[in-house]
């Protein structure tokens, strides 16, 4: 009786050994199989479709079916909207790239418990409760209006939704991110200005200044330019006109080009004025020049002389180099100015003096005869022809003379009428030395 009992005894031990050592095997951790009936193959069944691609990425299959051979998990699924439309498409560029792997993990691994945690557990259990990420999440029920199961700050909106032996899967409305990983993408997005070297050229020296360029500042487009405009001219008449070094650079916030074009056709159209586009266009390479600077965001006013006065100039005053353009450059003043902006401010100070491409020169303005005046005595010149042509950047004011700075004339030597007789300045006594000699008389040496 004994021995039969302890020989069934037997067989039962050895039956239950061999069939725990067959189930094994498929929940051994490190294995790399789990069972068909798991929580992990049903995660990637599910409806849950973007956390599972995303666990894919992650590589964490392995170290999910290691979780799943030790423990009993709870998975905090987020809803496919949730990854798709409510998440920062810079957020999740940033779990995206391959550096971020470590955070993309501990993104995923803070969704997952390594406990069994059901519905109607929720309001027993305690209030934080450690991740696979080595974080903690709070769990907590919100009795107003209804009551809400929540984890962190999501909701659960679909409790109990996959149940399986080795763990359960709750859907909740948004992703839980925690801190760790969000100082990791605020830490990456401040420092990705710095992050990248731009390669650039060698340091280059300003040739005015024979100093090291320092890079411009950026300018916002349609904003003056940084340099006077004497510093974006080109160098001289001799030389190829130099690139402005504006704000605009050679993406031009402005088509000078098509605007010194425009005026030019403007004054043939209008007649009276083919020699100054002749020589703006055929003699000079100032129509460049202008257009340039336009380019770059300055703003001309042309004082242009009619073809009876370009008439008047003299083969001497023409012939010498670069002649052309210095009677251009007086011509023509870095300011936008109207014929009623030139008007009123003559009205108002009389005499106004402006500037000129042809440095250090200006240009004097003053009313006379209801219209205004430029120039000095015989070589002055009226406002013949006032707004040619006008587009906010080139102004076009016609006059009838051809205008020169004034020459400044050598100072006069004052001849004496007379021979100056030099006196000599008797030397000074003191006072008390005068009162002495009046009283003793003159006979004494130191009163002579």
């Amino acid at each position: 009786m004994d021995s039969s009992y302890g020989v069934s005894k037997l067989l039962l031990l050895l039956f239950l050994a061999a069939s725990i050592a067959t189930a094994l095997p498929e929940n051994k951790p490190g294995s790399g199989q789990i069972n068909s009936n798991s929580v992990l193959v049903a995660l990637l069944d599910s409806h849950y479709t973007e956390l599972a691609e995303l666990v894919e990425k992650a590589l964490l299959l392995q170290t999910l079916e290691e979780a799943v051979g030790r423990h009993n998990i709870t998975i905090f699924a987020p809803r496919n909207d949730a990854l798709e439309r409510n998440l920062d498409p810079e957020f999740k560029s940033f779990l995206l790239e391959p550096r971020n792997l470590k955070s993309l993990q501990s993104l995923l691994m803070f969704h997952i418990l390594p406990r069994r945690i059901s519905s109607p557990q929720w309001p027993s259990l305690s209030l934080h409760h450690r991740t696979l990420s080595n974080d903690r999440l709070h769990l907590t029920v919100d009795a107003a209006p209804s009551p809400r199961l929540k984890v962190g700050s999501a909701e659960i909106v679909l409790p109990d939704d996959v149940i399986r032996p080795d763990g359960i899967i709750h859907g909740i409305e948004s992703l839980l991110i925690p801190r760790s990983v969000q100082e990791d993408f605020n830490r990456r997005r401040n420092l990705r200005s710095i992050s990248a070297v731009i390669p650039e050229g060698a340091p280059e020296v300003d040739p005015r200044t024979h100093r090291l360029k320092k890079p411009a500042p950026p300018v916002p487009a349609g904003s003056p330019p940084v340099l006077p405009v004497y510093d974006a001219m080109s160098p001289g008449p001799s030389l190829a006109p130099a690139p402005a070094p504006g704000p605009g650079g050679p993406r031009g916030h402005f088509n000078g080009e098509a605007q010194v074009k425009d005026f030019i056709h403007t004054l043939l159209h209008y007649g009276g004025y083919n020699e100054m586009a002749d020589i703006l266009v055929n003699l000079t390479s100032l129509a460049t020049e202008m257009g340039r600077l336009v380019s770059e965001g300055y703003v001309l006013t042309v004082l242009a002389p009619n073809d009876e006065a370009m008439a008047k100039l003299t083969t001497d005053q023409l012939s010498e180099p670069g002649a052309p353009e210095q009677i251009m450059y007086y011509h023509i003043i870095p300011e936008y100015q109207t014929e009623e902006s030139m008007y009123n401010a003559v009205r108002r100070f009389g005499k106004v003096k402006y500037d000129s491409l042809r440095f250090p020169h200006k240009v004097l303005a003053q009313e006379a005869d209801g219209s205004v005046k430029f120039g000095h005595g015989e070589g002055s010149a009226y406002l013949f022809d006032p707004d040619i042509y006008t587009d906010g950047r080139i102004s076009v004011q016609g006059i009838d003379g051809v205008l020169f700075p004034r020459e400044e004339t050598p100072a006069t030597e004052v001849k004496p009428a007379a021979p100056v007789v030099k006196k000599v300045a008797k030397s000074r006594r003191g006072k008390l030395m005068e009162v002495a000699c009046k009283m003793m008389g003159s006979r004494f040496i130191p009163c002579e």
